[in-house]
């Protein structure tokens, strides 16, 4: 088992070995999670500590923070109030868990501190609301005092505003949804964020996805790759696949599946690179009129400037996740921009084939754009000349 803690002298841990001993560290486990940071950082990549996910009845038995595993005894309640402020001695561990954690990876800059991930599954969110708000004082305390400051997550659940819902919070620098909208354990979606979230000018991240391939139905590649567009063209900051095809016999994923996926998040990429994005705001206003009902659609602008537009052909299933319907489709679409010329390219998402090119001079007001003939989705990149 890899935890934080160092073995205790007294045998009883439940899987076998000795009982923990909460009071001091194990030094293995840190050197070990700073080498995984440190070898992210050398790949490019972000690391995002969740300190906690939510607690299982089989799962709790088994972590040092169950009382039979631990020689203080902490821990001593049920699973459902593991993660609520009912125990004190047992929040006190918890605390200087969190505490220990972002003070050795302070000195990382590729590193993204969050809570915990879906803290109110099986308790209410009265309840988990005031550990999470107590454990992000307790990062920001810690980080108060140390060198670096990092960004600082956390997912909402249950109601929009509700006690579970730290959007607002002045500490609180990334809102984490998951899936695209609501589902039955009060997540809120990802894409839900970008519509309801997206004010309070903080990074909204798209956490998890349903688990590839088999939370899809139909062309379950074209389904992914649509979820991933919407959302960054729709203003998100960060997108995360559940994605089963990476396992322990085959950890870089190489499967034909994935190799499209990869190629679509590839185009994404570069579609975004491709603009001053940092300047551009979720925007829908420069839409007039032309998207169908029942057409998702999302998109950015500089006003005058640059413009990113996106659009699927897809049925929303159970909140969660998309399937495309695939057609023969065409629209026409008036868009409003500011007098000047401007350069439009419509691009392929999957990929990333510029399909049509055109140089333009807006006199302002309302221009007519025709869509390619596109199977599923189609994008648009308009930017002054």
């Amino acid at each position: 088992m890899i935890v934080p803690w160092a073995r205790s002298t007294e045998p009883g841990f439940l899987t076998g070995g000795n009982k923990f001993d909460l009071d001091k560290w194990d030094p293995e486990f840190f050197e070990r999670l700073k080498d995984f940071i440190v070898k992210a950082a050398e790949r490019g990549i972000i690391v995002e500590v969740c300190f906690f996910n939510s607690q299982y009845s089989n799962r709790w038995r088994l972590t040092p923070l169950y009382y039979e595993n631990n020689i203080q005894g902490v821990g001593n309640c049920d699973f459902k109030d593991a993660q609520t402020m009912k125990h004190p001695d047992l929040v006190r561990r918890e605390s200087d868990y969190v505490a220990k954690i972002t003070q050795e990876v302070n000195a990382y800059d590729n590193v993204i501190l969050e809570v915990c991930d879906e803290p109110a599954i099986f308790t209410s969110y009265a309840d988990a609301g005031p550990w999470v708000g107590h454990l992000l004082e307790v990062v920001h305390d810690t980080e108060s005092k140390l060198p670096k400051k990092h960004l600082l997550a956390q997912e909402v659940q249950g109601p929009l505003d509700g006690p579970e819902d730290f959007s607002g919070s002045p500490i609180l620098s990334i809102i984490v949804g998951q899936y695209l909208w609501e589902n039955h354990d009060g997540e809120m979606g990802g894409i839900e964020g970008l519509s309801y979230k997206y004010g309070y000018n903080k990074p909204i991240e798209l956490n998890e996805t349903v688990f590839f391939p088999f939370g899809y139905k139909g062309d379950v590649i074209a389904d992914s790759r649509v979820e991933a567009w919407e959302f960054m063209v729709g203003g998100g900051a960060s997108f995360n696949q559940l994605n089963s095809l990476y396992t322990p016999d085959d950890p870089a994923g190489n499967t034909p599946d994935n190799a499209q996926i990869l190629a679509a998040l590839r185009v994404l990429k570069n579609f975004m690179n491709s603009f001053d994005f940092i300047r551009m705001r979720a925007d829908m206003s420069f839409v007039v009129s032309g998207v169908p009902m029942g057409v998702y659609c999302r998109g950015l602008s500089e006003p005058g400037e640059q413009y990113a537009l996106y659009h699927h052909h897809s049925t929303l299933e159970r909140n969660v996740s998309y399937t495309v319907q695939p057609g023969n489709y065409k629209e026409t679409l008036a868009l409003s921009l500011p007098g000047g010329t401007y350069k439009a390219d419509w691009v392929e998402p999957a990929t990333g084939e510029v399909l049509n090119t055109l140089t333009f001079t807006s006199q302002g007001g309302n221009q007519i754009f025709i869509t390619p003939e596109h199977k599923v989705d189609i994008a648009l990149r308009i930017k002054r000349k």
